[in-house]
């Protein structure tokens, strides 16, 4: 028997996969090509899509097969969408799920199934599926958790259609042979969801970011120094934020304090000086992606002509190093009532690239406990907007000193000696073959 046919199968359900953008996707190709050596990977997937636009190759034929380094992937058409239109999102979504069950058919014998929480529920629903169909081990990776992520910011104010969801997403766990979370308070929350009840069986393992591809450049690095003059901040001090746009961020509100700082008009008409760092260079917040609110915080930019904002695209993968080391200090946010439901992804990447970070966390949030036990950053609670504005103005008084680049030195070293991806990923090989 060859080394092929004898290693175990395992189904992975991502809903977005290499080459899309979404941190999910590129964390699960990782994972995927880091297991291969272990399982015979299948992925099922949707065609290149996270921006809702999909090329004009992929929407000829229902599936598409495709080896990417080692991995068998899968790939289901899906109708575009727009991210401001739930329905066209929605349909979209399900279309996967019923394009996803139909790809599984037609696979031979699955020892294990992977399957992580997106899209909603479903996600955890596709993992049922694949257990039951294939008689297979089911570990169920939980990276949000919902309905409790809709809840907090109101999303969805139906108590019936939460009701359900919380049914569902509570049963995915249960019938799961391994649930995992990617945050220390999120299994909290899983403990909270079955109260008075068994908890299904349960690892804690962090997300990652490949530190051999994301590290500390000088500022004077040419293609740095590049992607700053492409979009306009050449000679600027940059507060970047990097990642989704999207509503679990509270990113309109903390515009408001960004207004503070802008380079902007008076009532009367005369041009303000704007905020500048000892060395004096002006200041400038970058946006670096796409998602929901997007189009509402650059309709508050224009309202308010904030002009020391920009709004930049994603980053190919291959490009983000430049991105990241473009800016100097980085914000790692997440609205109100998101702890112990979601760990924004984007602390790796910031902990890689060796920078500071401004941490608008709740207490106990993974991120956060991070972030304050490697003194890599300053944090304050989601909605203290004065304290926001005071990190701010600390960092922009402190550019470039010795303190604020020993916090992206301490996070850097943190990373490399705790949260690399080859640790995460020998972990979830352990607790998937001790099933």
């Amino acid at each position: 028997m060859s080394q092929a046919e004898s290693k175990k199968k395992m189904l992975i359900y991502a809903h977005y996969y290499y080459p899309d953008v979404a941190s999910t996707g590129q964390i699960l190709k990782e994972l995927a090509e880091g297991m291969k050596d272990v399982f015979d990977i299948y992925v099922i997937c949707t065609v290149p899509s996270y921006t809702g636009v999909i090329d004009e190759k992929y929407k000829t034929k229902r599936f598409y097969k495709e080896d990417i380094n080692g991995v068998n992937v899968i790939r289901i058409r899906v109708p575009e969408f727009s991210k401001e239109k739930k329905l066209s999102r929605v349909r979209n979504i399900v279309s996967y799920y019923f394009g996803a069950k139909a790809a599984t058919k037609k696979l031979g014998r699955i020892d294990y199934v992977y399957s992580i929480s997106q899209p909603p529920i479903l996600g955890g629903l596709l993992g049922v599926y694949g257990k039951k169909k294939k008689k297979a081990k089911f570990i169920y990776n939980i990276q949000d958790f919902n309905p409790e992520q809709t809840m907090a910011v109101d999303y969805c104010k139906n108590k019936l259609i939460t009701k359900a969801m919380m049914f569902f997403d509570k049963r995915s766990c249960r019938i799961s042979d391994k649930v995992i979370v990617v945050g220390r308070d999120m299994v909290e929350t899983l403990k909270k969801r079955f109260k008075g009840e068994r908890v299904p069986d349960y690892a804690y393992i962090n997300n990652w970011i490949n530190e051999s591809e994301i590290y500390s450049l000088p500022e004077e690095n040419r293609k740095v120094q590049d992607f700053k003059r492409e979009y306009g901040l050449e000679g600027k001090y940059v507060i970047m934020y990097s990642g989704n746009i999207g509503l679990y961020y509270d990113l309109e509100n903390l515009m408001r304090v960004i207004k503070k700082f802008r380079k902007g008009y008076t009532m009367t008409g005369i041009e303000e000086e704007g905020f500048f760092t000892p060395d004096g260079r002006e200041v400038a917040f970058a946006f670096v992606g796409d998602g929901s609110m997007l189009k509402e915080i650059k309709a508050y930019k224009k309202r308010h002509h904030i002009d020391n904002v920009i709004f930049i695209p994603y980053q190919d993968k291959a490009d983000l190093i430049y991105s990241l080391n473009a800016g100097d200090v980085h914000w790692v946010v997440n609205a109100k009532g998101i702890k112990g439901i979601s760990v924004p992804s984007k602390c790796y990447g910031v902990m890689a690239a060796g920078k500071p970070i401004i941490g608008v966390l709740e207490e106990g949030s993974e991120a956060r406990l991070i972030i304050e036990e490697t003194k890599c950053g300053l944090c304050c609670e989601p909605e203290d907007y004065e304290n926001v504005a005071k990190i701010i103005e600390w960092f922009i008084e402190n550019a470039y000193s010795d303190e604020a680049l020993a916090m992206g030195k301490r996070g850097r070293d943190y990373l490399v000696g705790n949260l690399t991806k080859d640790i995460s990923i020998e972990k979830y090989i352990n607790e998937i073959i001790d099933l």
